[in-house]
C-alpha cells in the first residue's frame, strides 16, 4: 500500500527561533576516539568540510574511523538561529540541518577527501528530500558544506556522476545541496552528550538508509565496512 510522505517546509528567517548569543558547547573535551580537539581550527595540511546525512551520530563515527580524519564534531548548519540547541533543531523550526564537521588531512600521501565523499554519497540516501528513513524534517536533508573550491569541484562532479549512475539503478534524483560555508550563518556545534555519541552510547540509534549502489572516486579506495 503507498503511505503519501508530507513533505516538510523549510522554516522562514523570520518564524524561526530566535536563538541564543552563548554557544551550547563553548568548550569541548578531547575527541573520545581521537584523542584530538573537536574544535580546533583546521590545521596546516588540513582542510575542514561539513557533512549533512541524516541522524548525525551515525555519520560522525562512519567518519571519524577513515583514514586522513584527523577530528571530527556533530552540530548545525544551514539555518537561522544562532546556537540553537538539540531539542530546537528537531522542531524543524531553526532552518538547520544536523551536520557533522570533519577535519582531515591533505598533505603526505594525498588528500582524504575522496574516500569522504565516497563514503558520504554511499552511507545515506542522497535522492530523498528532508528525510532519511523514518527521520522526517528539514532538518535531516542532505547536504555539503565546502569550504575551498576544490571541495566545491569535487562535490559537484562527484554528485553529478552519481546522479547518473542511480538514475541507471532506477534511483531518484539527488537532491543533496552543495553550498560554500560561508554562504551560512556557520557551524554551531552541538551539545556536549551528542558529541561522539555512539562511543558512549554503543547501542544508540543509527540511521543508514543506503542506496545499495557503489560511487566511483577515483584514488578513494574502498567504502570502509561499518
Amino acid at each position: 500500500m503507498f503511505i503519501h510522505r508530507p513533505e516538510p517546509v523549510m522554516v522562514s528567517p523570520e518564524q524561526a527561533l530566535p536563538g541564543r548569543s552563548a554557544p551550547v558547547l563553548p568548550a569541548a573535551d578531547p575527541h573520545l576516539v581521537l584523542g584530538t580537539d573537536m574544535l580546533r581550527p583546521a590545521g596546516e595540511g588540513e582542510e575542514e568540510i561539513f557533512l549533512a546525512a541524516g541522524c548525525y551520530w551515525g555519520v560522525e563515527e562512519i567518519m571519524w574511523a577513515l583514514p586522513g580524519v584527523v577530528t571530527t564534531s556533530v552540530g548545525f548548519m544551514g539555518g537561522f538561529t544562532p546556537n540553537p540547541t538539540y531539542h530546537e533543531v528537531t522542531t524543524g523550526l531553526t532552518g538547520h540541518t544536523e551536520t557533522v564537521r570533519v577535519v582531515y588531512r591533505v598533505d603526505g600521501e594525498g588528500s582524504a577527501l575522496p574516500l569522504i565523499l565516497k563514503t558520504f554519497w554511499e552511507s545515506h540516501d542522497p535522492t530523498t528530500l528532508n528525510y532519511q528513513g523514518n527521520d522526517v524534517g528539514t532538518q535531516y536533508r542532505s547536504a555539503v558544506f565546502t569550504t575551498t573550491p576544490d571541495q566545491a569541484e569535487l562535490a559537484t562532479s562527484s554528485r553529478d556522476t552519481y546522479d547518473q549512475i542511480l538514475r541507471k539503478h532506477g534511483k531518484g534524483k539527488i537532491v543533496t545541496e552543495i553550498v560554500d560555508a560561508a554562504d551560512t550563518t556557520g557551524y554551531f556545534p552541538a551539545e556536549i552528550e551528542h558529541q561522539q555519541y555512539l562511543i558512549k552510547v554503543p547501542n544508540g540509534y543509527r540511521c543508514h538508509t543506503k542506496s545499495g549502489v557503489a560511487c566511483p572516486m577515483p584514488g578513494s579506495g574502498p567504502l570502509a565496512d561499518l
